[in-house]
């Protein structure tokens, strides 16, 4: 696998135009060793970095199912769900898919919190093929009977360490309760401590498992350093790393 290409792949032809138009040849390992397995329809646990194209990963077999299977979008009932746990990748999501997707007719939409939900409320109201959302918003919108979860095909959970370290697990439970059965599963993560595990199992059926990368590696070009501190001297350290001058740009978790 490490030698295809996505030429390769029985993608659909209006996404592997998208992929020539970006320049996009060689699919990164775990867009090799994943996409075929959603092409076939199977449900896929998938673990690797961020920065590895995971988004890609799942955007692009489900871009290709429904070009092969296209529908009228519906009111408020999407075919597609991508659960994520911040609006940030939201966006970076919905960006993917606009970007892979720009020669199909289909609609995508955003839902997440901190914004008003008005604009997320009428492109619901449009039509919605595929949506991307945070699991607060969303539960929020379908109890306003904004969306209707019962037609979603494919389910991906997009960074799910995340979501769990951030408590969503009660409200990623709910927004199972209210969908198929029937639909493919992807469930995608960075790390696959236990509780991910655990809650993998309990979503899919007969997965395949796809780990690019050993746990807890560091990606490709990124190295890592670990400065031991008192809580006290924390901003103090922070505020003498940003005065060094060879920072091109920074980008602080808090």
């Amino acid at each position: 696998m490490s030698d295809s290409r996505f030429e390769d792949l029985p993608l659909a032809e209006p996404v592997l135009r998208a992929l020539r138009e970006e320049n996009y040849t060689v699919p990164t390992p775990i867009q090799a060793r994943s996409i075929p397995a959603q092409l076939e329809g199977r449900d896929l646990i998938g673990c690797a970095q961020t920065g590895t194209g995971k988004t890609a990963a799942f955007a692009l077999p489900i871009l290709t199912h429904l070009a092969n299977r296209p529908q009228k979008p519906k009111r408020g009932r999407p075919r597609v769900l991508v659960l994520t746990p911040t609006r940030e990748l939201a966006i970076q999501v919905g960006k993917s898919f606009t970007t892979y997707g720009r020669h199909l007719k289909l609609r995508h939409s955003l839902v997440y919190g901190g914004v008003s939900q008005v604009p997320q409320t009428r492109n619901l109201a449009k039509g919605v093929d595929i949506l991307v959302a945070t699991p607060g918003r969303l539960l929020d919108l379908m109890s306003q009977g904004h969306v209707d979860l019962r037609e979603v095909e494919f389910l991906v959970l997009d960074e799910v360490d995340r979501m769990l370290d951030m408590g969503f697990r009660p409200q990623i439970e709910e927004i199972l309760r209210r969908m198929p059965r029937e639909r493919q599963t992807m469930l995608f993560s960075s790390t696959m401590p236990p509780a991910v595990h655990a809650l993998a199992l309990q979503v899919t059926r007969d997965a395949e498992w796809v780990e690019a990368t050993p746990e807890g590696s560091t990606a490709v070009g990124i190295t890592e350093r670990i400065y031991s501190v008192k809580p006290d001297k924390k901003t103090p350290l922070l505020l003498s790393l940003l005065d060094e001058p060879d920072w091109n740009q920074v980008l602080v978790f808090v």
